[in-house]
């Protein structure tokens, strides 16, 4: 397989990243724990954010292997690994200290009732106070929240620069005979087989943290798919494969999805009993299909539908990093700001996801034009190409496919 893109693994990023969007507006909305929560919070939509929680973040890990082993064939590898610090330290650094902050203020003025205004509260946040405290659970600043994507990706980027650089040549070799060995039935069980026993020997040890320094289970679940996208990149016959078995894909996502929401419903009490507990390892496997049977329809449905480029696409792959970056401070700050309103939930929700969109690109929109800022976004330099796009992109944007 020759290196040109693959135009469809761009579409699915873009999709991968809007469906955080309304991941994260829903996190407002049900009872698990977040930086800000609504009035109205219930259990009501938690097997709609159950459909996409599982996978959507394995999902854009693979395809972060996928685009890392693209870039391998067009800069060296000191080069890839030079320009990848640049791309995601710097944001991540700007971001941890200019966009992250007002979601931690809003969580503390809501979960402690800290009555100090933003700018007190700053000098707080960059010398690392550690008052901000329910029972042991207290707030670690600086942090990253969200941008946590940002530094693992940093990590396995790293990680992986290392491994290509022990196996030199024969990582196309290891990258063959994984596409050799992921065939028919394997597709699909293989993986499963990963990340169930990384999910049985590891999750109850390493709850999630987002630390990096301590967060053991996600890492043998992430880096497992990072490596994997890095691995069959150049296997064009593993795609082809993976676009056959769309619908045999979609059929064990859907159905494992729905095991997993009656499973998660189980009253507490019930949950307990060792009637229930005895299967706990069955759902647990059937987890497991649910984080990878989606990552294979998302795929294959790609792969069979999106493989085209247009002006879109263009527009799009660059403003959903930055898009990215933006979109969880907005939802917090508008939620809190949106309270004493008191709209319903559904019309509240709405406005929150067309706001934090419009804004964002709106952001976007001005970043890309100025050169100091591009780099806090993650965007590369300005090109006498990127200049005639940013000239013409909004009618560009508008112009059909072709």
């Amino acid at each position: 397989m020759n290196n040109n893109r693959l135009y469809y693994f761009d579409w699915i990023r873009i999709f991968a990243f809007f469906v955080l969007i309304l991941y994260h507006t829903g996190m407002y909305y049900v009872t698990w724990d977040w930086h800000v929560k609504s009035p109205h919070a219930s259990d009501a939509i938690e097997p709609l954010m159950i459909l996409s929680s599982p996978w959507r973040l394995g999902l854009l890990f693979m395809i972060s292997g996928v685009a890392t082993a693209f870039m391998l064939k067009k800069f060296r590898l000191g080069a890839l690994l030079k320009q990848r610090s640049w791309r995601l330290l710097v944001p991540l650094i700007f971001g941890m200290f200019v966009i992250v902050p007002p979601q931690a203020y809003f969580e503390v003025v809501e979960k402690v009732a800290y009555q100090g205004g933003y700018q007190e509260f700053m000098q707080l946040y960059v010398t690392s106070y550690k008052g901000f405290c329910r029972g042991t659970d207290c707030l670690d600043m600086p942090t990253w929240n969200h941008l946590w994507f940002v530094a693992y990706l940093w990590a396995y980027t790293m990680a992986a620069g290392l491994i290509v650089w022990l196996l030199g040549a024969r990582f196309d070799a290891v990258s063959n005979a994984l596409g050799r060995l992921l065939s028919g039935w394997r597709i699909i069980v293989l993986p499963v087989l990963v990340l169930a026993a990384a999910r049985f020997a590891l999750v109850d040890r390493f709850p999630t943290t987002h630390a990096l320094t301590d967060d053991w289970y996600n890492h043998a679940h992430y880096f497992f798919l990072f490596a994997l996208g890095a691995l069959l990149a150049m296997q064009a016959q593993f795609w082809t494969k993976v676009e056959a078995l769309r619908w045999t894909s979609l059929t064990l996502w859907l159905s494992s999805w729905a095991l997993v929401v009656c499973y998660w419903s189980i009253p507490e009490a019930l949950a307990n009993t060792p009637e229930v507990q005895q299967w706990k390892p069955v759902f647990r496997s059937i987890y497991c299909l649910c984080q990878w049977a989606p990552i294979l329809t998302v795929c294959g449905f790609g792969h069979r539908h999106l493989n085209f480029d247009s002006a879109k696409r263009r527009y799009l792959t660059e403003a959903v990093f930055p898009v990215y970056i933006l979109h969880q401070t907005l939802i917090v700050s508008m939620a809190h700001w949106m309270k004493p309103i008191k709209l319903a939930p559904a019309i509240e929700g709405v406005f929150l996801i067309v706001l934090t969109f419009a804004i964002s690109f709106g952001v976007f929109e001005v970043v890309r034009r100025i050169a100091v800022l591009r780099p806090l976004f993650g965007l590369g330099r300005i090109t006498s190409q990127t200049s005639a796009y940013a000239a013409q992109a909004p009618a560009a944007a508008a112009t059909p496919a072709r």
